[in-house]
């Protein structure tokens, strides 16, 4: 049954995760690549790790390149969670993806290689389109399956946009763009739950992972990499946290939900903002000023958080790094 949150959506969407998961089959998928004239309003704003993009032209031209380079690209919702926002709702979608490196394209030559890979989206919608949105996508999972190292890569798709003062620059705060969207989430205690799991592991109190985790959680970051239990949450956030002790740890948005034959869940989006200025995920500390953008999904049962999906790209942040040292 459509809620108020649909007032102003096409009546073919029956509720959130059907419209979120129908566009995205709709434009990619089905190739209808100039609905999103339809579906994403005109002053559009996408932020990811490696650029922000505003207004649906620039949109359009990415999706086509896009295609043109995976062209048998399967996008697989795996999960919507979402909150009513004003005049509409903000979703934070879970997506698995297929494709083969079959074009020439951002990517560097056609590899031929098979790929799999998840991204997370926040967007906010009202008014029968999307006009704000945050996206991570496990970009160092793509470059690893294709074989490449991801420092060498990145250091390449530098040198292929133009070199450092003409390739596109990373997403950081300086470069935002206020849109219209300035909800933090819901006040549901799963949502509260899991930002306060991420606050403690970046307050390094690592400690907290065996405290509220599933001895037998399963766990998917970035790299495509899976774990399991608080030993395996550890090996991925206590490493992202020392390789930037002294960065301003900051949760943007919340949203817990409770829905029929599904787990409790919920989604966080968050940021690490300051000084590449310790060892860890990064190798040896360079000092640059560095922005990492993330998005984690959990999944809770009777012996706590039982499932978590976090993203950040890797290259964006070795892009930061690599032109603030000048090793390009």
């Amino acid at each position: 049954m459509r809620g108020s949150e649909m007032e102003g959506f096409d009546a073919k969407w029956r509720d959130v995760p059907h419209y979120i998961n129908g566009i995205t089959h709709d434009i990619w998928e089905a190739r209808r690549i100039g609905s999103l004239k339809q579906y994403y309003g005109e002053g559009l704003i996408v932020r990811s790790p490696a650029s922000i993009v505003e207004g649906n032209d620039g949109i359009i031209a990415a999706t086509m390149a896009t295609l043109a380079e995976f062209p048998d690209r399967a996008l697989l919702g795996e999960d919507v969670i979402w909150c009513p926002a004003p005049g509409g709702f903000l979703s934070s979608h879970r997506l698995i993806c297929t494709a083969a490196h079959l074009g020439d394209g951002a990517y560097g030559p056609a590899t031929g290689r098979a790929l799999e890979y998840r991204i997370l989206a926040d967007c906010y919608c009202t008014q029968g389109a999307v006009v704000d949105e945050w996206l991570v996508r496990d970009q160092s999972a793509i470059v690893e399956q294709m074989g490449f190292d991801l420092v060498d890569w990145t250091r390449a798709q530098i040198a292929r946009e133009g070199g450092p003062g003409a390739c596109v620059k990373p997403f950081t705060p300086a470069r935002d763009i206020q849109g219209p969207y300035r909800g933090t989430g819901n006040d549901h205690a799963h949502g509260a739950a899991l930002a306060e799991v991420l606050t403690r592991a970046m307050s390094a109190d690592f400690s907290f992972f065996s405290k509220r985790y599933d001895r037998a959680a399963s766990l998917h970051y970035p790299g495509h990499v899976t774990s399991n239990g608080p030993s395996g949450a550890d090996r991925f956030w206590l490493p992202l946290r020392s390789a930037f002790p002294s960065a301003t740890f900051k949760i943007h948005h919340a949203i817990g939900r409770d829905d029929a034959i599904l787990p409790p869940r919920a989604a966080v989006r968050w940021s690490l903002n300051g000084k590449h200025d310790g060892h860890g995920r990064f190798g040896t500390p360079t000092g640059a000023e560095v922005h990492v953008m993330g998005i984690t999904h959990a999944e809770f049962g009777p012996w706590g958080l039982r499932r978590e999906w976090t993203l950040i790209d890797d290259t964006a942040i070795w892009r930061q790094i690599l032109l603030a040292t000048g090793d390009f």
